[in-house]
Order: structure tokens, then sequence, then C-alpha cells
């Protein structure tokens, strides 16, 4: 005789905006404390690390415009459902 299978919980669905803004600043921070050891990246060689904190920023823009349409269709599925 099979066993009956607990109840699915419902997949997790915050919204991702918040996420996305805080990916942002934390690049954004980081680049500017980098900024401040300039001198010290660049004669180790790391001045890379730079660039790797602007890319981030600037990628995290487009990112929170897919994380906007996320939950604009999220409120939507929500409010067909009943939720809210």
């Amino acid at each position: 005789m099979p066993q009956e299978q607990p109840p699915r919980p419902e997949p997790l669905d915050p919204p991702m905006v918040p996420i996305a803004v805080i990916g942002l600043i934390v690049w954004a921070v980081v680049g500017l404390v980098l900024l401040i050891f300039r001198g010290w990246l660049t004669e180790h060689g790391h001045q890379n690390w730079l660039w790797t904190c602007l890319a981030g920023f600037l990628w995290g823009f487009p990112g929170l415009a897919v994380m906007m349409r996320h939950d604009a269709n999220r409120r939507r599925r929500h409010e067909a459902a009943g939720r809210g």
C-alpha cells in the first residue's frame, strides 16, 4: 500500500526589487571603498577589482529592470489568485 505524500508547500515568491537594489548598493559601496585603496590595488596588480565593481553595479540596472517586471507579474498573479 503506497503511503500518502504530504502536500507540497507553495514555492516562495518574494518581491525581487529589494534584492536587486541591495545588490546595486553593495557593488557601489564596495567599489567606493576600493577606490580609497586605488594606489595599493594598482601596486599589487588588482586594479581589475575596481572594474569588477563597476561592471557589477552597471549590470545591476538591467537586472533591476527584469526584477521590476517580475514583481509586476507577481502582483498580477497574486491578484488573480485572490491573495492581494
